[in-house]
């Protein structure tokens, strides 16, 4: 498969439903054709040090932030039916099904691919299967890790070097 979008959450906080900010990067025929990047209001509103030392967002970051909902309206459309890949879908996945749910947004059972899972597969003898080095091992260099943009372009840059779709 030549389309799919790559997708990327960070969150506020321990619950799946805090998402701050997605990453969204879409590819057709083998090529990254749209990039889209959004701070998000979290629900529930708070922040813990260890999320905002990991990615840099702050409460202040989003108090004034479209909630999920808003922004996934924009985002709806340009996935359509594009399947989705996140490095660690077990992650991702339960993020975007637990905001669908918080918000009572129809869940429109996305199929999911993981290159964390595939690069275990591909690449058994790295060090660790870790996004930044498992895109560096494929020729891409990840600069922002935990920018939800920055790791959702890696994500894409890896399954189109695995091809895995």
């Amino acid at each position: 498969m030549k389309d799919f979008a790559a997708i990327d959450f960070e969150t506020a906080n321990q619950h799946r439903s805090s998402v701050c900010s997605v990453g969204i990067v879409i590819v057709k025929n083998d090529i990254i054709v749209d990039r889209f990047y959004r701070l998000i209001k979290p629900s529930p509103n708070f922040y813990c040090r260890w999320a905002t030392e990991c990615h840099g967002i702050t409460f202040n970051d989003t108090v004034n932030s479209p909630l999920f909902p808003d922004v996934w309206a924009e985002i709806a459309p340009r996935i359509a039916d594009l399947p989705l890949i996140a490095h660690n879908k077990s992650f991702d996945e339960p993020c975007l099904k637990k905001c669908h749910e918080v918000y009572d947004i129809p869940y429109p059972n996305y199929t999911f691919y993981c290159t964390l899972q595939a690069s275990r597969r591909y690449f058994p003898r790295l060090e660790n299967h870790q996004l930044h080095t498992v895109s560096a091992h494929v020729g891409y260099i990840l600069d922002n890790h935990h920018h939800a943009l920055a790791d959702a372009e890696a994500c894409a840059e890896i399954a189109l070097k695995l091809q895995m779709l």
